[in-house]
């Protein structure tokens, strides 16, 4: 089928997307939790393989490569909206508008109470990530831990902590 779609073929292509599309959804979703995100994403990820689409098949594994392509572009999108939240907050204060500092003071609140919502080893691995700045290999050595709980822990962590400022934003801002 790579070869098909690698000449042109949009039969082949349109199988690619029914193949992989619901599974890249499902695998970006958990990463994004956010389904407009996730569609964007995906459809970004397809068309950059019918871009590249004459390289298809010199690879040694294309799930590998699908599901890497996948992550590696959700990451910059989530890179993206994080520093474009950062620049709006810069641009509010820059231009005097004095509900952006409190807004910001009030998240931080609201992620600091999430942490504490935290069982003690996600806390421990949450504070060693994010204010010691050490890796998960790390982390594992200290705690005594493998490096595999040590990022299961992280994952749960940071689940936990979104989904507390989802269900919580509108009653702290």
């Amino acid at each position: 089928m790579l070869k098909q779609v690698a000449l042109g073929a949009p039969g082949a292509f349109a199988e690619l997307f029914r193949a992989y599309h619901q599974p890249l959804a499902e695998y970006v979703h958990r990463l994004t939790e956010s389904l407009e995100m996730t569609e964007d994403i995906v459809q970004d990820v397809f068309i950059k393989l019918w871009m590249k689409r004459e390289m298809l098949p010199e690879l040694d594994s294309f799930v590998h490569y699908l599901f890497i392509l996948c992550r590696n572009h959700t990451f910059n999108c989530l890179r993206q909206t994080a520093n474009s939240r950062v620049r709006q907050l810069q641009w509010a204060s820059q231009f005097g508008q004095e509900t952006a500092a409190p807004a910001d003071d009030d998240y931080r609140e609201l992620i600091n109470v999430a942490i504490t919502q935290l069982p003690p080893q996600q806390q421990k691995v949450y504070f060693l990530s994010r204010h010691q700045h050490l890796k998960h290999k790390e982390i594992a050595d200290r705690m005594g831990i493998s490096i595999e709980t040590a990022k299961k822990h992280m994952k749960l962590a940071l689940r936990s902590i979104t989904q507390y400022v989802r269900a919580h934003i509108n009653i702290w801002l």
